[in-house]
């Protein structure tokens, strides 16, 4: 039998505030569509399947049967997902973690370097369009 421990203590997923499912509606707005479509897959395979510390202990080849795909589709899609902080991955076991905070969500030196960027090619935008 397989000893379950958490691989990212601080990072337990919990249910959203509003709604019942265990998987938080930022996934589809804000990650789905920086993923492939096998990333999508197996994130959502692994938030049915994981228990409710977020963790699950399918093996590649069983995860591939069950989503119809092969098994190094399996690997690169986990792979993809570890890349995007979405799930921990230590064999034998997966984590779902909570997401990720977006950085324009967390403030600071980098949100307004990106808000000074956007304001500049606004600016020059509109500049340009009064040239014409």
């Amino acid at each position: 039998m397989i000893k379950k421990r958490l691989l990212v203590e601080d990072r337990v997923r919990r249910p959203p505030r509003d709604g019942f499912s265990w998987l938080d509606r930022r996934f589809l707005r804000d990650y789905a569509a920086k993923l492939t479509g096998d990333g999508i897959l197996l994130y959502l395979f692994l938030a049915a399947v994981s228990d409710k510390q977020g963790l699950s202990f399918y093996g590649d080849a069983t995860i591939a049967v069950r989503l119809r795909t092969r098994e190094e589709a399996v690997i690169a899609a986990r792979d993809e997902l570890v890349v995007h902080d979405l799930v921990a991955y230590q064999a034998p076991l997966t984590q779902v973690l909570s997401l990720p905070r977006l950085r324009t969500e967390r403030g600071g030196p980098a949100a307004l370097r990106e808000l000074l960027r956007m304001e500049i090619e606004a600016d020059s935008g509109r500049a340009a369009g009064r040239e014409s």
